[in-house]
C-alpha cells in the first residue's frame, strides 16, 4: 500500500534530538538521489495513516474515526512514547510494504528443502527481515544419503552455505541480513556446532545458540552422560558427558560470546498453539520463539516517559502506561493486516496466530528517574511490576479486539481455548531496541547504561564529551555539575569513586560492566516472568571474568526460568595472537567501564622439541607490539573499479600503527582488502618502514580499476598505499587532538554529521579499535547489548 503525504502543519512536531534526526535521515526516511524526500514527521504520518487505514478497509470504521485513530498513532510516536520495529518505520506506505522484523524458516533434510530455505531467507533479507533456523532436522555428517549412496556433510557445512547467501544479499538491502542458527544439544554433530565460530571471521552472518533440553540440564546437574539422538529415527546413536559438553559451551562463550543457549523445553511450555507443532527456533536475537514459517511484528514502549512527578516525588505514571499499552496493541494488531509478507506461506501462518511482540525500552532511564540502582531488589521489583502491568493491559486490549474482530484463527486447540478469548496468540516480547531507542533518546531495551559519559572524536579531529542527559540534569539539579567533571567522567568511564558525585548518584548511575552478572540475570528473569515470548538481553562480564563465572551465569539462568542467555566478556572479540608455545593470559581486567581493553599477549620463549631431528634451526621472529588501547585517525573514500573503498589510517604517539578498510554497498574484493590492511597493520607495529610498505603495495594493478573511467587508483592496495603515504607525510597529530578542548555537541555539529561514511568524501577522525569492535559504517566503538551489536554513534545495528 503506497502512501504519499506530508504531516499536517498543525500536528505536533516530533520530540526528536538532532542526533535522532540524523539517524532517521540516514536510515529511515524516503530517499531520492541520496536526499531525504520526507521529514521524520512525514514518516510518522505515513506510518500512522497506513496502519490506521486497516480499520476502514477491513473492520468497517468510518473515515473520520480512522483519521482520529491515525492522529492518536502519530501523536504516540511523535511523543516518542512508542515506536514500532524498524521495518514498519521504513516500509509502511512504500512499495516494499514488508513490516516484520523477524521470521523463522524450516530447514528439512533434503537438498531441495535446504535450498528452498536458502532462497526464502534471501527473499526475506532483501525485504529487511532477519531469519532464524533450526538445523536439528539435518542428518549428521558422514551419515549415508540413501538416494545417492553418498555421505552427508552435516548441519555446520550447510550453515556456511546459508551464511554465504546472506553475505551476497545484504549488500543491497536497507537493513543487514541477520540469522540465528540453533542446533539441539542432543544432535550428534553438537560438538562441531559449538566450535563452528571459534574463528570470528567464520559464519559472520549468524548468531548461534545451543538448544538446551531439560534432560541435558538434569544430566549436567547429576554429572552423567546423556544420549545423542538421530534426527530421523529418534534412536540413541551414542552418548556424551553432559558436563564436558556444558564446559565446551562455556569455554567458547567465554572466548567470544558464542554460542548462546536457548532452553527449548521452556520455549515449548510457552507455545500457545502446540496443536500446530513444536517451536524449534527463534529470531536472530533470541527473544521471539516462532513456529516454522512464522513472523512477528514488534514494537516498544518508552518507559523513560512513563514517569511523572506527584506530590514532589517521581512515580510511575500507570494511567499513561495503560493508555499507551492498549493503543500499541491495537497498532500492532493492525500491522499484521497492513503487512505485505514476502512469502504466501508466511502470510497464512502469521494471520492464523496473529502474534505480536510489545516490549519496552528506557528501563534503565526509568530506574534513574525513580532514583533506583539497577543492581537492587527494588529494581527487580519494578521490572516485575511494570511488565506484569503491561502484560495485563495488553491482554485486556486483545480480549476487547477479539470481541470486536474475532479470536485468532488457530484459537481452537490453543492453550487459551476455553480460558480466555484473545485476538493474538502472544502479546509481549522484550526485543533489542538499538536504533529505535536512539531515535527515542532512551536506554536500550531492559539493559543498564553502557556509559555515563564518553569522548567522541568528530570529523575535524575535535574531541567532544557526550554526557547522558539524565546525569547532566542530576548534576545541575544537585549542584555538582562542571565541564571539568564531565571530562573527568568521560576519561574515567565511570562515576564510581568520584568525590564530587554524591554516593547515591553513583549508585543510580552504575553502568553495565559495574553490575555483577547475577543482577543482569535477575532483571532478565523478572521481565521474563510476565513476557509471553522471551527477553533479549546481553549479560556483560568484565574481561577478567573466569569460565566458572560464565558457567554460574548459565546455572542461574536455568534456575530462574529464563528462556535463553547471551553472554559477552569485555574485549573477548578483540584481535588475539595465538601461537604454539605462547603464554596467553586469560585476560586483563577491564579497568575503566565503557572502554574495551585489549588483552596483551605475553609470549614466552618457544621451546621446540623434535626427538627425531638432529637439531632445531633457530628462527628469527619479530612479534608486533600490542595494539594501543586508544588511537586516532582519518578515513577517506576512494573510487575503485567495484564501487567505493573506505580506507582508515590510525596512529598513536609512535606514528601510524594500523589500517582498516571497508567496501561500500556496491561491493568489491572486501576479503582481499581486509587481508592487505591486516598484514600492513602487523608490519607497522613490527617496526617495518612505512616507506618500504608503500613501495611494496603501490602501483599494483587491477583490471576492474583500469577499465573504469574516473578511477585514479590502479587497485585497492594502491589506494591503501596512497592514503598511508598522504598521512605519513602530513602526520596525524595525536597530541593536539588529545589536548583539544572538549564540549557538548551542538545541533549544528550533529546536523553536519549527516555526511557519514558512505555518503561523503570528507576525512573523519576515528577512535581506533580492533576490527571486531568497530562499527563497519562509522568506525566508532560498538556495544554488545540485547543479544546484538549496536553502534550508538551512527545507528548501525547488526540485527537491524
Amino acid at each position: 500500500m503506497s502512501f504519499e503525504g506530508q504531516a499536517p502543519k498543525n500536528w505536533q512536531k516530533a520530540n526528536l534530538t538532532p542526533n535522532a534526526r540524523v539517524v532517521l535521515e540516514k536510515r529511515y526516511l524516503k530517499q531520492k538521489d541520496g536526499q531525504a524526500t520526507e521529514t521524520p514527521e512525514d514518516m510518522m504520518y505515513r506510518v500512522a495513516n497506513v496502519i490506521a487505514s486497516i480499520e476502514e478497509e477491513m473492520y468497517g470504521k468510518g473515515k473520520a474515526e480512522t483519521k482520529a485513530l491515525a492522529k492518536e498513532f502519530y501523536t504516540m510516536m511523535a511523543n516518542l512514547e512508542f515506536m514500532p520495529n524498524s521495518p514498519t518505520l521504513m516500509n509502511a506506505g512504500r512499495d516494499l510494504g514488508q513490516l516484520s522484523a523477524c521470521f523463522v524458516l524450516p530447514v528439512d533434510d533434503s537438498m531441495e528443502e535446504i535450498f528452498d530455505a536458502i532462497k526464502n531467507a534471501a527473499i526475506i533479507h532483501k525485504s529487511g527481515g532477519g531469519t532464524g533456523f533450526s538445523f536439528s532436522r539435518l542428518r549428521p555428517k558422514n551419515s549415508t544419503v540413501r538416494s545417492t549412496g553418498g555421505v552427508a556433510s552435516g548441519p555446520v557445512s550447510f550453515m556456511k552455505v546459508f551464511n554465504s547467501a546472506t553475505e551476497a544479499v545484504k549488500q543491497g538491502g536497507t537493513r543487514r541480513g541477520a540469522n540465528m542458527g540453533i542446533l539441539r544439544v542432543d544432535h550428534p554433530d553438537i560438538l562441531d556446532f559449538i566450535r563452528c565460530k571459534e574463528d570470528n571471521k567464520e559464519i559472520t552472518n549468524f548468531n548461534i545458540s545451543v538448544g538446551i533440553t531439560e534432560v541435558f540440564m538434569k544430566a549436567v546437574r547429576e554429572g552423567r552422560d546423556y544420549d545423542l539422538i538421530d534426527p530421523h529415527s529418534g534412536a540413541s546413536v551414542g552418548q556424551l558427558s553432559a558436563l564436558e559438553v556444558f564446559d565446551k559451551i562455556v569455554d567458547h562463550a567465554w572466548k567470544n560470546g558464542e554460542p548462546g543457549i536457548v532452553f527449548l523445553d521452556r520455549l515449548n511450555e510457552g507455545n500457545p498453539t502446540p496443536q500446530l507443532g513444536e517451536i524449534e527456533a527463534t529470531n536472530p536475537c533470541g527473544e521471539q520463539p516462532l513456529l516454522p514459517n512464522e513472523a512477528c511484528n514488534l514494537g516498544s514502549i518508552n518507559l523513560k516517559l512513563m514517569v511523572t512527578e506527584k506530590n514532589g516525588k517521581m512515580v510511575i505514571n500507570w494511567e499513561r502506561l495503560s493508555y499507551v499499552t492498549r493503543l500499541s496493541v491495537r497498532f500492532l494488531d493492525n500491522v499484521i493486516d497492513a503487512n505485505q509478507y514476502p512469502l504466501e506461506i508466511i502470510d497464512e501462518v502469521v494471520k492464523g496466530n496473529r502474534k505480536i511482540g510489545l516490549g519496552v525500552m528506557g528501563f534503565a532511564d526509568m530506574l534513574i528517574l525513580l532514583q533506583t540502582s539497577y543492581a537492587t531488589e527494588e529494581a527487580v521489583e519494578y521490572a516485575e511490576k511494570v511488565m506484569k502491568f503491561i502484560q495485563t493491559e495488553a491482554r485486556i486490549e486483545s480480549q476487547r479486539l477479539a470481541e470486536e474482530r474475532g479470536t485468532f484463527p488457530n484459537y481452537a486447540g490453543s492453550v487459551y481455548d476455553g480460558v480466555m478469548k484473545l485476538r493474538n496468540a502472544t502479546l509481549t516480547t522484550i526485543a533489542p531496541t538499538g536504533t529505535i531507542s536512539m531515535i527515542c533518546a532512551a536506554s536500550s531495551g531492559v539493559e543498564p547504561l553502557f556509559a555515563v559519559a564518553y569522548t567522541k572524536t568528530v570529523m575535524d579531529g575535535t574531541s567532544l564529551v557526550e554526557v547522558n542527559p539524565l546525569f547532566e540534569a542530576f548534576a545541575k539539579d544537585y549542584n555538582f555539575y562542571s565541564p571539568e567533571l564531565m571530562r573527568k567522567i568521560a576519561e574515567k568511564g565511570t562515576v564510581l569513586g568520584l568525590p564530587e558525585v554524591p554516593n547515591w548518584v553513583q549508585e543510580v548511575f552504575t553502568t553495565a560492566q559495574e553490575i555483577t552478572p547475577e543482577w543482569h540475570i535477575r532483571i532478565q528473569a523478572a521481565f521474563q516472568k510476565y513476557t509471553d515470548n522471551a527477553v533479549s538481553k546481553t549479560i556483560n562480564f568484565a574481561n577478567s571474568a573466569t569460565k566458572e563465572d560464565i558457567a554460574e551465569a548459565y546455572r542461574l539462568a536455568d534456575e530462574l526460568n529464563c528462556k535463553g542467555l547471551t553472554v559477552y566478556r569485555d574485549g573477548s572479540r578483540e584481535e588475539q595472537v595465538l601461537s604454539a608455545g605462547a603464554s596467553v593470559p586469560s585476560g586483563v581486567a577491564s579497568g575503566e567501564s565503557g572502554k574495551n581493553d585489549i588483552a596483551k599477549a605475553q609470549t614466552a620463549p618457544a621451546q621446540i622439541i623434535a626427538p627425531s631431528t638432529p637439531f632445531v634451526p633457530e628462527v628469527n621472529t619479530v612479534m608486533p607490539r600490542p595494539r594501543p588501547t586508544t588511537t586516532i585517525g582519518v578515513t577517506e573514500k576512494i573510487k575503485i573499479g567495484c564501487g567505493n573503498l573506505y580506507v582508515s589510517v590510525n596512529a598513536d604517539e609512535k606514528g601510524i600503527c594500523e589500517v582498516f578498510t571497508n567496501t561500500g554497498r556496491a561491493g568489491g574484493c572486501s576479503s582481499q582488502s581486509e587481508a592487505t590492511a591486516r598484514l600492513i597493520s602487523i608490519a607497522l607495529r613490527s617496526g617495518l618502514s612505512v616507506d618500504a610498505i608503500i613501495e611494496q603495495v603501490k602501483g599494483i594493478r587491477c583490471p576492474a580499476c583500469m577499465r573504469r573511467e574516473g578511477v585514479s587508483v590502479t587497485s585497492c592496495p594502491d589506494a591503501i598505499a596512497r592514503v598511508i603515504k598522504k598521512y605519513n607525510e602530513v602526520g596525524i597529530n595525536v597530541t593536539q587532538v588529545a589536548a583539544s578542548d572538549m564540549g557538548t555537541v551542538s545541533a549544528k555539529e550533529l546536523s553536519s554529521a549527516k555526511g557519514r561514511q558512505g555518503k561523503t568524501s570528507e576525512k573523519k577522525a576515528l577512535s581506533g579499535v580492533a576490527p571486531e569492535n568497530a562499527c563497519p559504517e562509522c568506525g566508532m566503538p560498538i556495544n554488545h547489548e540485547s543479544g546484538c551489536v549496536v553502534c550508538t554513534h551512527c545507528g548501525y545495528s547488526k540485527c537491524g
